[in-house]
């Protein structure tokens, strides 16, 4: 029966990142569970900078690619808060957002017509759907912009 190697932290590191994109700082956080007693954060960051260095680790890669995932169900506040979260500086995140293919009114209204796919019939229903896109992290604006069209603003039908 042959033993297992221990695994190496630039090891597990490209495990990681052959699965998917990983932000610096999250891949940081998954190695620093795999340190030894004697080790420090020290050699993480050595790790980090060597994967830098030869390309293999990337913040831009990871925005974009999680960008492109995310923003199919997400608004771009959303988004952009889930990059600031794992790490990503303001000004790749702003461009990440910029970049997106999509318009954010036409994700929506997308997101929108699968979930709902007609206007409210009433203000407890018009709630409901504002909550709903607000929820996923679209702009106000962009939520009344779906949820008004084709709605009327008065709803006569309530008693």
């Amino acid at each position: 029966m042959a033993t297992r190697m221990p695994q190496t932290l630039m090891t597990r590191a490209v495990a990681y990142l052959a699965r998917r994109e990983h932000s610096r700082m999250e891949l940081g956080k998954k190695l620093a569970r795999y340190l030894e007693e004697g080790q420090s954060f020290d050699e993480v960051e050595a790790v980090l900078d060597r994967l830098e260095s030869k390309g293999l680790l990337s913040d831009e890669r990871y925005a974009r690619s999680r960008a492109r995932v995310r923003s199919a169900r997400y608004g771009d506040m959303r988004v952009a808060m889930e990059l600031k979260t794992q790490g990503v500086e303001s000004d790749l995140v702003r461009e990440t957002i910029e970049a997106i293919e999509e318009p954010e009114i036409v994700r929506a209204t997308r997101l929108w017509e699968r979930r709902f796919g007609e206007a409210p019939s009433d203000y407890k229903e018009r709630a409901r759907q504002i909550r709903f896109l607000a929820s996923r992290g679209f702009r106000m604006s962009t939520v009344m912009s779906v949820v008004n069209r084709g709605a009327s603003d008065d709803f006569d039908d309530i008693a």
